[in-house]
């Protein structure tokens, strides 16, 4: 029977290459590789394209290898859904993490729905804490966002130019930015 890797990172700056030879250094030998690039792991499972392909190649009875929980997913019920229907199918998740632990066999299932919630509650609190950290951010007065990519002095020029009559495709060509600078700058001083 096949042995099926799966991997997953949330940006397309990172890659999955990693994960692949943690789990061959482990041992396992994959037959086949699918990793999902650039995918949130609140995305649903059966909604990541690589993730998908998997289970339309999968036979009943193989196995799905990933090295850490959190590859499946970041919601609990997510999770214990693609679990409860990938066992239903006799097909063995084993989390290397987890000392390869199968999380379709009963007592695993247990592990695995407290594995999920604690992955699950960790995604909360870092969302919680990114909130408070912007507010604190603005309460300190700080600008969040890109820099500008003009100074004030530049801003002002624009402004005078704009009142000029000259166009705003003109002005962004003048500065080197993008016509919706231009529009950003001129609506920030009609306010």
């Amino acid at each position: 029977m096949a042995i099926f890797g799966y991997g997953r990172v949330s940006t397309t700056v990172q890659n999955t290459i990693n994960q692949k030879l943690e789990l061959e250094q482990a041992g396992f030998n994959l037959d086949f590789w699918f990793s999902d690039t650039g995918i949130s792991g609140k995305t649903c499972a059966s909604q990541r394209p690589e993730f998908a392909r998997l289970l339309e190649k999968i036979r009943d009875g193989e196995t799905i290898v990933v090295n850490k929980l959190d590859r499946l997913g970041r919601d609990s019920i997510d999770v214990l859904q693609t679990v409860r229907m990938l066992s239903d199918r006799q097909i063995k998740v084993i989390v290397h993490q987890l000392g390869q632990t199968d999380l379709t066999s009963p007592a695993d299932k247990l592990l695995l729905t407290m594995l999920s919630a604690v992955a699950s509650m960790e995604r909360d609190l870092l969302v919680e804490r990114t909130h408070a950290g912007l507010a604190r951010a603005k309460a300190e007065g700080k600008r969040l966002g890109r820099p500008c990519k003009t100074s004030e002095a530049q801003r002002l020029e624009i402004r005078d130019l704009l009142a000029q009559g000259k166009s705003v495709s003109e002005v962004a060509r003048t500065y080197g930015v993008s016509r919706a600078n231009i529009i950003g700058i001129r609506s920030v001083c009609s306010q």
